[in-house]
């Protein structure tokens, strides 16, 4: 088994040859207990993390990891307002127009929209929102894979939130591939007023996201890379979108 310090060095190494982000002002440690592999530390935004993590796994020799990178919030948001921002977000959604929607408030489990006898509907579901420390953790069920990848897009597009912990079921049962991840994906962009989706054309191969076309700024290019790595269970983002004044 490799070193931490090891483990560190050739992640470190590898994510500055492929992003064009920095990392010096935040530190991340490694640390091997009890057959696992714990990675900590703040990030600038979702796109370091999700990389970080697939990196992390690649030089470590299979290790089961732990995740406990957290995306830096400036200025922080208290936990009672982050929790308040997604569960509106998911009410005002037209995707989740049919789910129950919950927040676990001290303890206590506070209905929204709907009633959990609803939960059990036909074309229904319910999703309960917990926000512990900055991290948002979405619980209950849902119909779809887009409906749960779509969950997880909306806690990190209301800002404050330091990670998304998608622990939703599905029912029916649903096999995932590319096409549902290249769907979900146009329909995130769609909706996302900070990109242009007409001109950003989508292809993915084995859940790795590849992002080609123009747009207008560098900030636009890199809002369209961090909803695609918003989406739960791809292999990676790649970002071939040209920019062009």
């Amino acid at each position: 088994m490799q070193r931490s310090d090891t483990v560190l060095k050739q992640v470190m190494a590898a994510f500055e040859r492929e992003s064009h982000l920095k990392l010096q002002n935040h530190p991340i440690h490694m640390t091997f207990d009890g057959g696992a592999l714990t990675v900590a530390g703040e990030v600038p935004d979702i796109a370091s993390k999700k990389r970080l993590l697939q990196l992390t796994q690649v030089h470590s020799e299979g290790q089961r990891l732990v995740d406990r990178l957290r995306v830096a919030v400036n200025p922080p948001v208290g936990d009672g307002e982050l929790r308040t921002r997604v569960c509106d977000r998911l009410v005002q959604a037209v995707d989740f127009r049919n789910c129950v929607i919950c927040a676990r408030v001290k303890g206590q489990l506070e209905v929204l929209r709907g009633t959990l006898d609803e939960a059990g509907n036909d074309g229904s579901g319910v999703v309960e929102v917990t926000v512990e420390d900055g991290v948002v953790t979405l619980t209950g069920q849902v119909i779809s894979l887009s409906h749960r990848r779509l969950a997880s897009v909306t806690a990190w597009w209301v800002g404050g939130c330091r990670d998304v912990v998608n622990l939703l079921e599905l029912a029916p049962a649903e096999a995932d591939g590319d096409d549902e991840i290249s769907d979900v994906l146009q329909l995130v962009l769609e909706t996302d007023r900070r990109v242009r989706a007409e001109q950003i054309t989508i292809n993915v191969e084995n859940h790795r996201i590849t992002l080609a076309g123009w747009v207008a700024t560098e900030a636009e290019k890199r809002q369209a890379e961090q909803d695609a790595w918003c989406l739960d269970a791809i292999e990676g983002v790649v970002n071939h979108i040209q920019v062009r004044a």
